[in-house]
């Protein structure tokens, strides 16, 4: 049983890890649509379509694909068994007074990004791949029209910032438990590890979350 869940914690540590990784590049990759309107279509359809051309790039969006949906089942293994064995979500709720908020609510926190990634997955991804999409000046799918069209939605930004919230209070306590399973906090980096998990955690969930606040009122006002 032991050792049955020391495997589940592990692929859910190293595949976390992998979408730790996988968000900064993500991440550098959006920021250009905070670009002046005419650099940033031309750069950003450019991005979206290296992404979509290149054979490495392919090879590493399937690893993407299965790290998203291991992730995902892990955690439903490792919360069944926890129910099974004490009753409630996760082992570490007992202590509520003592665990932080986002350990005790990985179960919701997970399921906001889950409903988030199939929306992002449909209005995006999908079109993107199987869409008629217009074609920019470089001959590139201008998916920077579709994303720009979006964001210029307020409800659809709002659905975006709570999700990333979630992503952000997901990505704080995943880090720290991958880091605890695969060995790396130990006492004599605790605090390094500490202080790389937060600067982590805050650079990617407020980079992603400028990104529909600056396209929303920088065309709506």
């Amino acid at each position: 049983m032991k050792q049955t869940t020391l495997i589940y914690k592990l692929v859910m540590a190293t595949t976390g890890l992998f979408l730790c990784f996988f968000l900064v590049i993500h991440l550098l990759g959006n920021l250009q649509l905070l670009l002046p309107e005419s650099q940033a279509r031309e750069q950003f359809n450019w991005y979206s379509h290296l992404l979509s051309g290149n054979i490495l790039i392919k090879i590493i969006s399937y690893i993407l694909y299965l790290s998203l949906i291991g992730h995902a089942l892990y955690a439903l293994l490792i919360t069944r068994k926890n129910l099974k064995a004490s009753g409630i979500r996760y082992a570490y709720d007992r202590r509520s007074k003592v665990s932080s908020w986002n350990s005790r609510n990985m179960g919701l926190l997970g399921t906001i990004i889950l409903l988030f990634l199939i929306i992002h997955f449909k209005d995006y991804w999908y079109v993107y791949k199987f869409g008629n999409l217009p074609l920019d000046a470089k001959g590139n799918k201008d998916l920077y029209a579709i994303v720009v069209s979006s964001f210029q939605q307020g409800w659809y930004v709002l659905i975006y910032e709570i999700s990333f919230l979630a992503l952000g209070f997901h990505l704080l306590h995943g880090f720290f438990s991958a880091t605890r399973t695969l060995g790396l906090y130990h006492p004599k980096y605790a605090k390094a590890v500490r202080v790389f998990g937060w600067i982590y955690t805050l650079a990617i969930t407020f980079g992603f979350m400028l990104i529909p606040i600056y396209i929303y009122f920088n065309l709506n006002f």
